[in-house]
């Protein structure tokens, strides 16, 4: 078959739609008028997405606070966070630019999540034409909203843990249930579990088979016809124009990550100063058979930080050079990372979000292309 091409997740939100999530912090707006602005520019997202010919389709993430707190506040700022949560956790990123990322704080439990993603999906499915995925946040990420060197009193960590299992597996069994063809997990907390940042502390804890660990808990839940169609994405961040964990090397993470049982990977490669090394490290690792389930490797070919649009010809080389090291039949086309994670991203290098939208689907256009170009290279 044609070498298959997958969005990670995200798009740039219109500046638009990020000014209605500072005005409802503000309490300039109501929620009620947020999600007008939203479902606008997820209708707009769809569509562009289905001209560019993408294969799965999904609203860029417009309806969600971030990639990693849809889940369980409305807003980064924390207007309408979840029970049990304070806007004080520890930082989830500090990038190379200077900015951070920061999570709410577990105070007490149960945890619960406030917002399940298949309520974009079927919202989604109302308005595509198109196969819809869904990206969904890792049950790693929820790890550490629990405070890192102490017990809650009355709910343990081991408790805790339990109850994150059972959320993100309920998110994924409900994506499903509302028509997603794919889910994918995001996973970028991966690569920066190896960074020993002074600045966060987490970094600092070696916790990354802890981590992949913690997600097979949830994977191995799911039979092999549909861990076939569950994702893991990894990257080293990609917010304002900007990562978090690129100098880490990439071995690290690789020689580990394919431990998840998995049946696909969504794997940052088109930044890196390096590129064939990282399909000969997939392709050493990547597993013909985790349990059940060959793992299939989507190699970011378009570089979502860099308003240079690729050419499908820089794509068809790229996937071309990744099958040499690669098996054709477990290799695919991704972007690097998402478009824009957070809802509130300037992209700078851009010049504008509103550009950055332009720009996006423009290199979707050129990877779904040279996904095309190499497959009748390759003869698949």
């Amino acid at each position: 078959m044609p070498i298959p091409t997958e969005l990670v997740g995200s798009l740039p939100r219109p500046l638009k739609l990020q000014e209605g999530y500072e005005d409802l912090d503000q309490g300039k707006i109501t929620f009620e008028d947020l999600e007008k602005l939203q479902d606008e520019a997820a209708e707009d997202s769809i569509k562009r997405l289905e001209q560019t010919g993408e294969t799965y389709v999904t609203d860029g993430e417009q309806r969600e606070s971030s990639f990693a707190t849809y889940s369980i506040t409305d807003t980064l700022a924390g207007t309408g966070l979840a029970d049990n949560l304070a806007g004080d956790g520890q930082f989830f990123a500090i990038f190379d630019d200077g900015h951070h990322r920061q999570l709410p704080r577990l105070t007490g439990g149960p945890f619960r999540y406030k917002t399940f993603a298949s309520e974009f999906v079927e919202k989604n499915k109302a308005i595509a034409s198109r196969p819809v995925k869904q990206a969904v946040i890792s049950a790693s990420m929820m790890m550490l909203l629990y405070p890192l060197d102490e017990e809650l009193e009355g709910y343990t960590r081991a408790q805790f843990l339990d109850d994150v299992c059972d959320e993100v597996e309920k998110d994924i069994r409900q994506c499903f249930a509302a028509g997603a063809e794919r889910v994918s997990i995001d996973f970028t907390e991966g690569r920066l579990a190896n960074k020993n940042d002074s600045r966060n502390p987490w970094t600092g804890k070696d916790m990354l088979q802890e981590f992949i660990d913690l997600n097979n808990r949830v994977i191995d839940r799911f039979s092999p016809e549909e861990r076939a169609n569950i994702g893991i994405h990894t990257c080293p961040g990609g917010d304002n124009d900007s990562v978090h964990s690129k100098e880490v090397p990439y071995e690290k993470l690789l020689s580990k990550m394919f431990q998840l049982n998995a049946g696909y990977f969504l794997i940052q490669c088109a930044s890196q100063d390096d590129e064939e090394e990282v399909y000969r490290l997939c392709g050493q690792y990547s597993r013909e058979d985790a349990d059940g389930v060959p793992q299939v490797c989507f190699m970011g070919v378009v570089n979502p930080l860099s308003p240079e649009v690729e050419t499908a010809e820089q794509v068809r080389d790229r996937l071309v050079l990744a099958a040499k090291h690669i098996p054709v039949e477990r290799l695919g086309a991704t972007d690097d990372c998402g478009f824009s994670p957070f809802s509130r991203d300037l992209k700078p290098a851009h010049g504008s979000p509103d550009f950055a939208r332009d720009i996006a689907m423009q290199k979707i256009t050129a990877r779904v292309e040279g996904a095309r170009m190499a497959s009748e290279e390759l003869g698949v």
